[in-house]
């Protein structure tokens, strides 16, 4: 029997999606790295009987830096990390042994079906997975098809189902614009953080210069941030009226009612609402027929 191995984003993930195709019959048990787990259960697969085990990564497997040398701050020019320093792909984490677990679990499988987010950082992240698995599982014949993609928008039996049923394949070209964007934000942040923590330190007392970062999305978060602080010193309370009215449910209970609109800015429109609300003798609940 053929074996199709299925990753999914995070763990949580991966175990929604087996639930849902599995119809709840699966075996799960923990991986080598004691945080994915895998689930296991029996299917229908390209026309034929499969065992699928379903797994996940915990976000991105790999993650780029400079060679060792080009890490030591006073031995490098800043400058240098723009063009001559070369970059490598390492573990993201370590401590999880993703590419082993991976390797573990797709050794011997015969097909690979990619459940990775439906964005630009998933379609990366199939291809890191693909880096991992595809040497160690079953050569192919004849040019068969092994590698497959769903894409989804939510977690419900409708739209994985429908998503298990139409695979596509995994997008490269998507895959290399995240490759592209990660060696930018390496490179520039870098060389960047290294020169003005170098540039600023001793030069201002109660600066705290011991690392001043600098990254592409530092400067926009950084403008929302000034934006928000403006906002709050520049707010001017303005007065308000609430209305609340008190219903009497009987002689030994009452209820305070809040009400919907909250509040309005406008006295005499406020007023004139406390004016409706007086005229009337009783209040029904919107969930019954009662009334008081």
């Amino acid at each position: 029997m053929k074996t199709v191995l299925m990753v999914a984003e995070k763990p949580s993930l991966a175990q929604s999606i087996a639930k849902i195709l599995s119809r709840g019959n699966m075996s799960s048990h923990k991986g080598l790295n004691g945080t994915c787990s895998v689930h296991e259960y029996s299917g229908t697969f390209a026309g034929q009987s499969v065992r699928f085990k379903m797994t996940s990564v915990c976000g991105h497997v790999m993650t780029l830096d400079f060679l060792g040398k080009y890490n030591k701050w006073d031995k490098v020019d800043p400058a240098e990390l723009f063009s001559q320093a070369p970059t490598e792909k390492k573990e993201a984490n370590p401590k999880l042994n993703m590419v082993k677990f991976l390797q573990v679990e797709g050794k011997g499988c015969d097909y690979i079906v990619l459940w990775l987010d439906c964005d630009k950082e998933g379609e990366n992240i199939c291809f890191e997975v693909l880096d991992a698995v595809l040497p160690v599982m079953n050569p192919t014949h004849g040019g068969e098809k092994t590698v497959y993609r769903a894409r989804f928008s939510s977690i419900t039996d409708t739209d994985i189902c429908a998503a298990m049923a139409r695979l596509g394949e995994p997008d490269h070209n998507e895959a290399l614009s995240v490759d592209a964007r990660q060696e930018l934000d390496l490179r520039i942040g870098c060389a960047f953080t290294r020169f003005q923590t170098k540039y600023f330190q001793g030069k201002y007392g109660n600066l705290d210069s011991s690392l001043i970062s600098f990254g592409p999305c530092q400067t926009p978060t950084l403008g929302f941030c000034v934006e928000r602080h403006d906002k709050i010193q520049s707010f001017k309370p303005e007065t308000y009226w609430v209305l609340q009215a008190k219903v009497n449910v009987d002689k030994d209970r009452s209820l305070l009612l809040d009400w919907d609109r909250v509040r309005v800015f406008d006295r005499e429109i406020a007023q004139m609402f406390l004016n409706l609300t007086k005229l009337e003798k009783e209040a029904q609940t919107c969930f019954g027929k009662d009334s008081y």
